[in-house]
């Protein structure tokens, strides 16, 4: 009995890890920079916010990984930060790249950065729309981020605009993200 209930528990285990199991575009795969330095994120964080980086969109892993060194090189040499200001993004390609990633604190939302994780979608979303792809690549990795012990399962989603003065994540994904289950007014 206590076999069958252990091996009931791996199977369990097992098809959680295939279902929130991400696969990420590291930094090296893009192309990226190595931080000038780095502050630690907490796990157990009660927040996740959501944006857009108001840029071009892109639909090839060549092209979002161009656009993912554009961005760190404006990010890193334009504003003077120490790195990509997000977490992860979501190329219009339907994967998750590395920015900051799990355990660097990010620079996406004044005042939010040391309680949240920072998730943007490539591209302008006043513009563009989610795709199917890119919808599931966030939620898979927000289920991720709740399996790692990241956010905790009863984190609070929000689009960039609650939390700061601007008009990201855009209209689109704003209206989108206001569907998904841990998004709070």
């Amino acid at each position: 009995m206590a076999f069958k209930v252990l091996f009931s528990l791996l199977a369990v285990l097992l098809c959680a890890n295939a279902v929130f199991g991400v696969k990420v575009i590291s930094k090296a795969q893009w192309g990226g920079r190595t931080a000038k330095s780095r502050s630690n994120l907490a796990s157990g964080l009660s927040y996740a916010v959501i944006h857009h980086t108001a840029g071009a969109y892109c639909s090839t892993q060549a092209a979002c990984s161009q656009q993912m060194r554009n961005m760190q090189s404006y990010h890193m040499d334009s504003l003077g930060w120490s790195d990509i200001g997000y977490n992860f993004l979501i190329g219009g390609d339907g994967q998750v790249y590395e920015g900051r990633g799990w355990s660097t604190m990010g620079a996406h939302a004044t005042n939010w950065n040391s309680k949240s994780i920072g998730i943007s979608f490539m591209g302008n979303y006043n513009n563009d729309k989610s795709t199917a792809a890119q919808i599931a690549a966030a939620k898979a990795l927000l289920a991720d981020a709740v399996s790692r012990g990241q956010i905790k399962s009863n984190y609070i989603l929000y689009g960039h605009r609650q939390v700061g003065s601007t008009e990201c994540p855009g209209n689109n994904l704003y209206a989108e993200i206001k569907k998904w289950s841990n998004y709070r007014a």
